[in-house]
């Protein structure tokens, strides 16, 4: 008897267990935590999971947002606007109670691309003196990890923090650098989310079926159909490890015999099924998640390795961007990007140049509305593809911000070409965006400028400043020019700046074949 009484005791607790378990709490993607910043002055999107037709409330000052879940037990908020502040509690009532605290209404903005965005403040110029001063409680920062995929994610492991000594040394430098300055001139709260993956292509960014629906990027999805139809990493991976047990019967062999051991057989690699590359992967696994998190704007970091294919970043970059835009539903909000520094080695003469090609596709892009480019091509290092002084990047991008999102009036705009006229063989530039004008830096004479004739064989130019916003340049080598490039080469040896110390954009006046022009895949 006993033994039928614990039976029916036992089966109704594990009844009890199991129609509990069957009731799904209230959650949150992680996008949504404590010390989180939501957009100030703006409609704000809070959403979650819970039980199917569950009543769901969400509270926050005096707002009271109440609403059922879909069939699929998915939710969503809108918070009416709210002015800069807090600390606030935030709660989320269903058949469980979540409660968010120290929650700030500021500005939002994402910090995005590849390594240079990626590159932590502990790595960057003044280490040690900028995480010794770090200490800003309504700065708040929050980090993507590296997830490739082509399945779209919802969640992400991750929390916000605020930014302090010790938080902020892994965090995105141009990233903080550039909400700080945010941060101090607004006096208002700060959230930056960095999702940036080091060494990823801007395919990987967009919408796997945006660009399957383009035909000018049929190329680039056919090259990837194919690999993705052959490629075998677990082959890949079990080749490596016959090589690698055969290289360690032949080191232990080459050690008794007191002999040099042959080489070590390189890694598999990273799958690149999984990795930075694959046109949709990181739209699917590192953006997808924050779509619809309200924000400010975006600040971007990326083209390195687009550089070989540069004249087709000319239609995927500003292809992201809308893509972005579109997927969010919050119009056109502002996007500003890091045009490539200097690298490489200088060069001698004149000569072609893929990042020259991927600078001009960049500066193209600002055909887009509420878009804005940071020059830096005085910024970076020949040896190093990594320039370490980020906090003049970061200030650049932070002009654009200030000036066309919060109305201060600064200088923001680097000068550009506007046109030219030929005079008795030479040729007379005009430029727009000069600020307080034209000048020289380090030495009086403009450098950086080559000239060619129809030969389309370009020489060093001699250069004048005219006035504040026209150069002259000439060669008495090509006595009848016909085209000028200015900053056209990896790492161009270039001066010309206005007196706030916005550099030229690097340029060219011609529409000579470029040689990237064929390039379609990696």
């Amino acid at each position: 008897m006993l033994v039928v009484v614990f039976r029916l005791i036992s089966a109704m607790l594990l009844g009890m267990l199991l129609s509990s378990s069957l009731i799904a709490d209230v959650r949150l993607p992680a996008i949504f935590g404590d010390h989180m910043v939501l957009q100030r002055d703006e409609l704000v999107p809070i959403w979650g999971w819970a039980e199917p037709n569950e009543a769901v409330t969400v509270t926050i000052l005096d707002q009271i947002h109440t609403v059922k879940t879909k069939n699929d037990g998915q939710w969503r908020i809108e918070l009416k606007p709210e002015p800069a502040g807090g600390p606030h509690v935030m709660t989320i009532t269903g058949t469980n109670k979540i409660e968010l605290s120290n929650v700030m209404f500021g500005e939002v903005w994402i910090c995005s691309g590849q390594s240079n965005m990626a590159w932590a403040v502990s790595s960057s110029d003044d280490a040690d003196l900028e995480s010794l001063t770090a200490d800003y409680p309504n700065i708040r920062l929050i980090s993507v990890p590296n997830v490739g995929t082509q399945m779209r994610q919802t969640e992400f492991q991750g929390a916000w923090q605020p930014c302090t000594p010790e938080s902020v040394k892994s965090f995105s430098a141009v990233g903080y650098f550039f909400g700080r300055q945010l941060h101090q001139t607004l006096d208002v709260p700060v959230g930056l989310i960095d999702n940036a993956w080091g060494g990823s292509a801007v395919e990987a960014w967009i919408d796997r079926d945006v660009l399957e629906a383009d035909e000018s990027f049929r190329p680039l999805m056919e090259h990837w159909r194919k690999l993705e139809s052959e490629y075998d990493y677990d082959k890949i991976v079990a080749e490596h490890q016959r090589k690698l047990k055969k290289w360690e019967s032949e080191a232990a062999a080459a050690k008794e015999n007191d002999q040099q051991p042959p080489p070590r057989p390189r890694g598999p690699g990273r799958n690149l099924l999984k990795g930075n590359q694959r046109p949709g992967n990181l739209y699917a696994g590192v953006l997808h998640p924050l779509i619809g998190y309200r924000i400010r704007g975006a600040i971007w970091y990326q083209g390195e390795s687009n550089a070989s294919r540069a004249v087709q970043y000319r239609s995927l970059f500003p292809k992201m961007i809308q893509n972005w835009r579109d997927a969010w539903g919050q119009g056109d909000f502002s996007f500003y990007w890091v045009q490539l520094a200097d690298f490489r080695a200088e060069s001698a003469a004149p000569a072609e140049s893929d990042w020259a090609e991927l600078r001009e596709a960049q500066t193209m892009a600002m055909q887009l509305p509420n878009t804005g480019q940071a020059v830096i091509v005085d910024l970076g290092e020949a040896n190093d593809i990594h320039p370490r002084n980020k906090q003049d990047v970061a200030n650049r991008l932070a002009r654009w911000a200030l000036a066309r999102d919060y109305g201060f009036q600064l200088a923001h705009r680097s000068p550009q070409y506007k046109e030219m006229s030929i005079t008795d063989g030479k040729v007379t530039l005009q430029f727009d965006h000069v600020g307080s004008g034209l000048r020289t830096f380090d030495v009086n004479q403009p450098r950086g400028f080559a000239i060619a004739g129809e030969d389309r064989r370009f020489v060093w130019a001699n250069a004048r400043m005219v006035d504040r916003q026209t150069i002259e340049v000439w060669s008495d080598d090509v006595p009848q020019p016909v085209a000028v490039r200015y900053a056209w080469g990896d790492n161009p040896v270039c001066n010309v700046q206005t007196g706030e110390g916005l550099p030229l954009t690097p340029f060219r006046t011609d529409d000579w074949p470029l040689i990237t022009q064929d390039k379609h895949v990696r």
